[in-house]
């Protein structure tokens, strides 16, 4: 590792040199350096007259807006007219509704008034008969004769009746003329709650 010398290119006093390659696009070059000494000499020209711009561009903006709120103003007076004719329509549909309902209840008060004097009536004849002596179950004549005669035919003997079941009747074979037939019980667990 001894043998190594170092020598030194540049001997002399002058500083070294650091060569550069010359630029392919010189056109970039000039116009960057175009671009720095406009900005140096006009940049707070250019930064006011943006800001100007902008400021331009939100006014239009708005005004545009307020314009299109102005052409829908008569727009808005066709929505409020047929905002009205159609509550118009809703209260004149209500009021027919209203007026079947009034008639409707006017009918039912009716019935219950019939109703009601038809129990009066009634009570009343109930209470009369009562007077009379006669059953107060019967409300007529009519059904005082019914009651007679149904009474009459309640003495006569039993031994008219025919038997329920016939001899071979046999409800666990289900046979027999019965409606109703034996079915096994259900198989499995009881279901419990």
């Amino acid at each position: 590792m001894d043998d190594v010398e170092i020598t030194d290119v540049n001997d002399g006093d002058l500083p070294y040199e650091v060569e550069r390659a010359p630029l392919k696009n010189q056109d970039l070059s000039s116009l960057s350096t175009t671009v720095a000494e406009l900005l140096s000499q006009y940049g707070w020209y250019l930064l006011a007259v943006t800001m100007l711009v902008y400021l331009l561009i939100q006014h239009l903006s708005k005004r545009r807006s307020s314009q299109s709120n102005h052409s829908a103003a008569p727009q808005t007076q066709q929505d409020a007219a047929l905002v009205a004719t159609k509550q118009e329509a809703m209260e004149a549909a209500r009021r027919k509704m209203q007026e079947e309902l009034d008639a409707k209840a006017a009918i039912f008060r009716d019935t219950q008034k019939r109703q009601e004097e038809e129990k009066r009536r009634q009570k009343i004849e109930i209470w009369e008969s009562m007077q009379q002596g006669r059953s107060y179950k019967g409300g007529t004549a009519k059904q005082a004769t019914e009651e007679a005669s149904s009474s009459t035919a309640g003495l006569k003997p039993k031994t008219d009746k025919k038997p329920l079941r016939s001899a071979d009747y046999n409800p666990l074979t289900g046979q027999g003329g019965g409606s109703c037939s034996w079915r096994p019980g259900r198989r499995g667990p009881s279901t419990g709650g």
